[in-house]
């Protein structure tokens, strides 16, 4: 069989990729590439940015030849329907689910996904969820579905975002909730596709998140995260040092986390059973 041929949607902005490489994080898009080929490493990757003006997205057969799409996570607001950066997301969403071709992703990608099918997202009342996601308990429909097999029903994750998803489209299910957001993951069965999609991000490691964090220090500052700018910059300090030396237990117990977090089998299943099961037999189809 022929090496799978991925499509990663990159949901920032120039500014928004800048800011996060100027800050030490790998850019979405090439971190989801990475994660990719940490699961397949025959496959080939293309990566696009249709927040950029004038990207060119493909169409029909050129769009239906890719054995999955990988949506990234975004800056931007997807009920904001006056942002010309959102707009041909949603778009291309729409061409995706005609094409029949598999999405998987997150964040971003799980309110882009039930945008695109007529459901709807807004600010969450809660404010930020932010660094680790507490407690995500998968729902009946979760512990019933393929995106998470071999998962635990509940665990923790890494996690950005402020916007949330209020109402599902028909044909969509929430396979996961927490106290924070009560959508935490979804399927979407649309048109002629599927899309698998997780609020919370599979793609990061502490180092990501260090960097993710430090890019947005004074913000997550003013917002009550950290007392100061100071106790940020300690805070990324000390994920960064578990990232180096996973064997600190002193470090994650005092940060509270597991091998949700760092065993990369575990914080990545979703990604590895969406290539097994929606992925792979519509290549073999």
């Amino acid at each position: 069989m022929a090496s799978l041929h991925f499509l990663v949607i990159d949901g920032y902005r120039r500014d928004g990729r800048e800011g996060l490489v100027a800050a030490g994080a790998t850019s979405a898009g090439k971190l989801y590439e990475r994660m990719l080929l940490g699961c397949h490493p025959d496959a080939t990757v293309d990566i696009l940015y249709p927040a950029d003006p004038g990207a060119a997205l493909p169409h029909g057969a050129a769009l239906a030849a890719y054995d999955g799409i990988a949506w990234t996570g975004s800056s931007l607001t997807v009920y904001d329907g006056d942002d010309p950066a959102v707009h041909p997301q949603v778009e291309f969403a729409h061409a995706a689910f005609e094409a029949g071709v598999p999405s998987f992703g997150s964040c971003w990608a799980a309110q882009i996904a039930v945008v695109a099918a007529g459901g709807r997202c807004a600010a969450n009342p809660r404010g930020r969820e932010m660094g680790i996601a507490r407690k995500i308990a998968l729902t009946d429909d979760g512990r019933a579905h393929p995106l998470y097999l071999g998962k635990p029903r509940v665990f923790d994750a890494f996690i950005s975002h402020e916007d949330e998803i209020t109402h599902l489209p028909s044909g969509a299910l929430n396979l996961a909730g927490n106290a924070f957001s009560s959508v935490q993951a979804v399927c979407v069965t649309h048109r002629r596709g599927t899309f698998w999609a997780v609020q919370y991000h599979p793609e990061y490691d502490l180092h990501e998140l260090a960097r993710l964090t430090y890019a947005r220090r004074e913000r997550l500052t003013g917002m009550g995260f950290f007392a100061d700018v100071e106790a940020a910059c300690d805070y990324v300090n000390t994920l960064e040092t578990l990232h180096q030396n996973p064997s600190r237990r002193d470090l994650a117990w005092r940060l509270g986390i597991d091998e949700d977090i760092m065993n990369e089998d575990v914080r990545q299943a979703e990604v590895r059973n969406w290539i097994e099961h929606l992925v792979l037999p519509r290549k073999r189809a």
